[in-house]
């Protein structure tokens, strides 16, 4: 028994280690590996005890102390319990540092500046109930409607629509959902489900797409495909209940990168070949744990070498010297400009495969240059892909991603009522109808 307790005391032990160990060695020394060790204490602490301390109670009451091995393993697995309690508590307080980004990049009374009807969909603080199962996903109110073609290239041009089960007449504003996968794996339905039912049982319509992946084609293909999606959402969302005239763009991780992407090459005729005048515009762009500089120009990536190895051999299809306009087009640091939409984006601060200093270099000149307002809402304790299932920190994050569509939504009706010189009308149908033409930019609060 005392060796048993010995591997799960040394279990902890790496375990911690993967959680608290410099940055710098984080992202340079067998990320992936540091990362699948580390994110199920970092996401779901408390169901690692739950399981860890009834089993070594277990253990001694069998006999694990009848050996010095068996006290210091208990002795050891004690103290990496101390490294858990602190991931369960950087999980439960995530809700005061949401708001407070928000706060900080909308405005300290950026509620007030929601509408009444769609404050009042809002939800409350997360309770127990909300993230006690992990992955259960499905809520009541909302339909799947699965495997939508939107180009002709069979599974991998396909789409997902998550919607209320009963449509307003006016029809749901869109998030656009890209998955993530260091663009070589990777599906439309095993990412941000937290976000999506929560959001469809909300009265949002939620669209998952799909798109080729490499090495089988390289960038900008993966892009291309997303902008295809969104020409079909323009194109045949409204015969689904969507209002195309309010699409946001979300994604984790690659998926984060080329939300970001969406977001500042709108309307690129050279990037949407097959939907010549279709806007493919974005009304806010939502980026989780994304990649924001393939030529990490500025130092972000301590294993940046490597990582461009990788893009060169199995996503760009070319070095940086051969197509350096190329490498710039993939890289959304490089693509800012004053028209960016509103942007909010979530990363981890422990995040082992996106380091953080690449969402903070973005977040700084993407600040310095956009007009529209920038969230940055950095995640105490948060690793890659936190929001894969429920916690209370993902509960909080899609809480507030909630909250800031509906404050940009609010703004965009505003400013259409504006420009038609009404007053702000309670029916969004009434402002935005099914138009898909222009962007609204507004100052920031």
């Amino acid at each position: 028994m005392d060796w048993l307790l010995a591997l799960l005391a040394l279990f902890g032990v790496i375990s911690m280690y993967c959680v608290f160990r410099p940055r710098s060695a984080r992202v340079r020394s067998a990320p992936w590996a540091s990362f699948a060790i580390a994110v199920h204490t970092t996401e779901l602490p408390w169901m690692r005890l739950a399981l860890q301390v009834p089993l070594t109670l277990l253990l001694v009451l069998c006999g694990a102390l009848g050996s010095m091995l068996g006290v210091i393993a208990l002795l050891l697995l004690m103290a990496s319990w101390l490294g858990v309690l602190w991931c369960l508590r950087c999980s439960l307080d995530s809700g005061g540092t949401v708001e407070d980004a928000l706060q900080a990049g909308l405005g300290a009374d950026y509620r007030q500046a929601i509408a009444p009807r769609l404050a009042a969909g809002l939800r409350a603080a997360p309770v127990f109930a909300d993230w006690r199962h992990p992955f259960a996903m499905k809520r009541p109110g909302v339909e799947v409607i699965r495997g939508i073609s939107y180009a002709p290239g069979g599974v991998r041009q396909t789409l997902d629509i998550y919607r209320p089960a009963v449509i307003p007449p006016q029809g749901c504003p869109v998030l656009l959902q890209i998955h993530g996968g260091a663009w070589v794996i990777g599906h439309k339905a095993q990412q941000a489900l937290p976000l999506m039912w929560l959001l469809a049982s909300k009265g949002w319509i939620c669209v998952s797409v799909n798109y080729r992946l490499s090495p089988s084609v390289g960038f900008p293909t993966h892009l291309e495909d997303c902008k295809r999606a969104l020409a079909w959402v323009r194109r045949h969302g409204a015969g689904y209940g969507m209002d195309t005239g309010f699409v946001a763009v979300t994604g984790g991780s690659a998926g984060g990168h080329l939300a970001a992407l969406m977001g500042l090459t709108a309307n690129r005729p050279e990037l949407q070949r097959d939907d010549p005048g279709v806007d493919t515009s974005v009304q806010a762009c939502v980026p989780f744990y994304g990649v924001y500089d393939f030529l990490t120009r500025y130092d972000q990536h301590p294993n940046g070498a490597v990582i461009r190895g990788f893009l060169e051999d199995r996503v760009m299809h070319a070095t940086p010297e051969q197509d350096p306009a190329l490498w710039d087009l993939a890289s959304p640091v490089a693509q800012i400009h004053e028209d960016a939409p509103p942007f909010m984006l979530l990363h981890g601060e422990l995040d082992s495969l996106a380091p953080i200093a690449d969402a903070r270099t973005f977040v700084q000149r993407l600040r310095r240059t956009s007009r529209n307002p920038v969230v940055f809402v950095e995640l105490p304790g948060a690793e890659h892909g936190f929001d894969f299932m429920h916690t209370p920190r993902t509960e909080n994050a899609i809480d507030a991603v909630h909250r800031f569509l509906e404050w940009v939504r609010s703004r965009h009706e505003d400013a259409l009522a504006s420009s038609a010189g009404a007053p702000r009308v309670q029916d969004a149908a009434a402002v935005s109808g099914n138009s898909a033409q222009g962007v609204t930019v507004w100052a920031r609060s």
